[in-house]
């Protein structure tokens, strides 16, 4: 090891990075491949409101962005204390939810601390952990023939709980599976952790859920101040290049997630944006109604090839081929069709794949089509 890193954190030291889906520029300079199409992470094929860019234009155009942005958030924060019914004190806002998470870690683990979460679950959970030197339980998730297979088992987690974990990590619906947790499940398991447990229910992608089975995480905050939820603008909101995300939670929760928040952690067009994408829910409406369709279509599609699909409430899907998937995934790429391997997840076995367009869709079956015969 260098000498230079020997008074790096031990935890840092032995990370391996997150590794974010391929941009399509790197498919081309990698391969050569033009005219490509992205399906990798998660991103919103409608791309952001028409409102937005409206509004990002004027903004750019009759304001010094050489400026700070406004550090405290104030009308983004006012206009989701409106929606949620919330006092505006209880919101903490992130440079995308990835950052809610980060805050999280920064206060609540470290050396001798533990952290909860289950096995391929989001990838930034261990990061933070390792990276912060605490330890961690990884909960056994749901078998394989399951009727949520890989999917987060609650009943685990209440198992697994003790005095010592300091931070539990729920996402609903959980990437890379996309698979959900009832509220019922939710509820019970917050009733059983110990108050000074804090639970962190990642809803990054609950606008793409049936509301049936979303639950009112909202009224859940008043009764389990451990509680924390936190969502991005960044999935149904179609504001991904721009990192905007927040977390509800208690007054005192929030204070401390504000002190080590970076100053201006948010951008001036990051928080516009935001601001005018939670006054256009129609753009929100239009893009969960293109997904519900395009995600049971795609299904149906899969399955008629002889292809394991996992349930998902999310914009995406996990696909299983049975075997490594890495030659699949290679395949789709030289056909200018980038998706995510998830070996990193634990699951080498399976793809994920955003759920684009109509169009986009076809051109990622016709390409699979073509790589598993």
């Amino acid at each position: 090891m260098p000498n230079i890193l020997r008074n790096a954190a031990p935890g840092v030291l032995t990370l391996e990075a997150y590794t974010p889906g391929m941009p399509i520029e790197e498919l081309q300079r990698r391969l050569g491949v033009g005219n490509a199409v992205k399906l990798a992470s998660n991103e919103n094929p409608l791309g952001m409101s028409p409102r937005v860019k409206d509004a990002l234009a004027a903004h750019i155009n009759a304001t010094e962005l050489a400026r700070y942005p406004d550090g405290s958030g104030f009308r983004l924060k006012k206009k989701l204390a409106e929606i949620h019914s919330i006092a505006p004190e209880r919101i903490t806002l992130g440079n995308g939810s990835n950052d809610i998470i980060e805050l999280l870690g920064r206060v609540f683990l470290g050396p001798g601390r533990w952290a909860m979460f289950s096995a391929h679950a989001f990838a930034v959970y261990p990061i933070i952990t390792q990276a912060q030197d605490a330890q961690a339980i990884v909960v056994e998730p749901r078998d394989p023939d399951h009727e949520q297979p890989y999917g987060h088992d609650l009943a685990a987690f209440e198992r697994e709980v003790n005095p010592e974990v300091t931070l539990v990590f729920i996402a609903n619906p959980n990437n890379p599976t996309g698979t959900w947790v009832s509220p019922d499940e939710i509820e019970h398991f917050l009733t059983k952790v110990p108050s000074h447990t804090i639970v962190a229910l990642d809803e990054a992608y609950y606008e793409y859920m049936d509301p049936a089975l979303r639950g009112n995480s909202r009224a859940l905050l008043d009764k389990f101040p451990n509680l924390v939820v936190f969502r991005t603008f960044s999935k149904a909101y179609g504001l991904a290049g721009l990192r905007a995300g927040y977390a509800l939670s208690s007054p005192q929760l929030a204070d401390v997630l504000n002190r080590v928040r970076q100053p201006f952690n948010n951008n001036a067009l990051a928080l516009l944006a935001a601001e005018v994408a939670l006054e256009d829910q129609e753009h929100v409406r239009k893009s969960v109604e293109l997904n519900t369709r395009e995600r049971t279509r795609l299904v149906a599609e899969l399955k008629k090839i002889g292809l394991k699909v996992l349930p998902s409430q999310a914009n995406f899907l996990a696909i299983g081929f049975g075997r490594e998937a890495k030659p699949i995934h290679e395949k789709l790429l030289n056909q200018g069709v980038i998706v995510r391997p998830m070996a990193s997840y634990g699951l080498a076995e399976y793809l994920r794949v955003t759920i684009g367009t109509e169009a986009e869709n076809n051109r990622f079956l016709a390409a699979l089509k073509e790589a598993v015969k």
